[in-house]
């Protein structure tokens, strides 16, 4: 390579990505360098949900600054992106209490909810039981996305309309400064310089400074998923979430009555143990995409997760999905896993081996939703 960057962003998915757009805009001259042909990672192997309403306040507002993102870039491509918004279904009076409360700190937050009654969600949503919903809150602002069209789309859209390289099949084995440039070399051979590295590496932590991951507190999450059949004419619109997310979601966690309700259940329950909620989101196929699950390992310690998929994990997501929304069909055409990092005190993973590499990685869940928030305000940190 005799071409030098401003900044190479290794790593390809949503977090990268962003990163090399907010830098882009910047008027920097930008690689971002891929290992796959496409990224392969949790940014294709999740819901498509970009939901601050999830989030504590400062990821909150990460969030909502990368909803206007997304639209902004949505209006220069298709992106799949569908502003249906997202609704939190409660099941019993400790959930209709918490949304109640989550409900009153975003009207201080000026983040637009509304809450539905029983009947309102019944006849908002298609197939909803009677028996179980006992009432919801929804945040029309919210979007979906489907993952692994978006960020194809999203890299074609920076390469053709703002000069971004791209690099794919690329492996970075060594990054290193010399006090003049810092250099990023592929398992090729091929050298890549710039003034500044930017690792988005994601849960791949074998290859570039396996010692800092080693000795960090990250963790990698093993996440199931499953996609059903076409349901033909039936529509689901937006992010459906659940009783198992208000008891799981960080934003609850921000509620009065949280830790009250928190005591209160059964840590050795199937759903604690697997960390199970039921998310359902409607692809543009019309499937239905469910889960999902949790389970955890140390970076150091990721490979104990196996490569298999639990179905006593993927059994018990569908009979409670049934318990919640009656859907056309249940039958299930597509199942696989994710796996994302995130830290056990912190919530990101920011090192720097040197003063012009810089390490962010552990975004955890967060990633669709708080990855265009954060990268923005991480660029302009890193180039003030």
């Amino acid at each position: 390579m005799t071409a030098k960057f401003d900044l190479i962003v290794v790593g390809g998915g949503i977090l990268g990505t962003f990163h090399a757009y907010h830098a882009l805009k910047k008027g920097l001259k930008v690689a971002l360098l891929e290992r796959n042909s496409v990224p392969q990672g949790a940014t294709v192997r999740n819901f498509g949900q970009v939901v601050p309403s999830g989030m504590d306040l400062t990821w909150q507002n990460y969030g909502r600054e990368s909803l206007a993102i997304y639209h902004e870039l949505h209006a220069q491509a298709d992106l799949t992106i569908r502003k249906n918004g997202s609704v939190y279904i409660a099941s019993n009076d400790e959930e209709i209490q918490l949304i109640e409360e989550l409900y009153e700190i975003n009207r201080n937050n000026d983040y637009e909810s509304v809450l539905l009654s029983k009947n309102d969600c019944i006849k908002k949503f298609d197939g909803l039981r009677s028996d179980y919903c006992k009432g919801g809150l929804f945040f029309p602002q919210e979007l979906s996305v489907d993952s692994a069209d978006m960020i194809v789309k999203l890299h074609k859209l920076l390469k053709e309309k703002m000069e971004l390289q791209i690099f794919y099949n690329t492996t970075i084995i060594e990054t290193g400064e010399n006090g003049q440039n810092c250099s990023a070399i592929s398992a090729e051979g091929t050298e890549f310089t710039a003034s500044k590295i930017m690792i988005c590496g994601g849960h791949e932590f074998k290859t570039l400074y396996p010692k800092v991951f080693d000795e960090s507190d990250l963790e990698v999450s093993k996440l199931q998923m499953l996609q059903t059949k076409p349901q033909g004419i039936y529509s689901l619109p937006g992010n459906i979430l659940t009783g198992l997310s208000i008891r799981r979601y960080e934003s609850f966690s921000e509620c009065a009555s949280f830790e009250t309700i928190k005591a209160s259940e059964d840590p050795k329950s199937f759903e604690k143990k697997y960390g199970v909620h039921i998310l359902f989101k409607q692809a543009l196929d019309g499937s239905i995409i469910l889960g999902d699950s949790h389970e955890y390992a140390d970076a150091k310690n990721a490979d104990d997760l196996g490569y298999d998929l639990n179905m006593e994990i993927d059994e018990f997501m569908i009979n409670e999905a049934k318990k919640i929304i009656d859907l056309p069909t249940y039958e299930i055409q597509r199942r696989w896993f994710g796996i994302y990092s995130q830290c056990k005190t912190k919530d990101i993973f920011e090192h720097n081996p040197s003063p012009n590499i810089h390490i962010v990685t552990g975004i955890g869940g967060k990633g669709m939703t708080g990855s265009g928030g954060f990268s923005k305000f991480n660029i302009e940190k890193i180039y003030a």
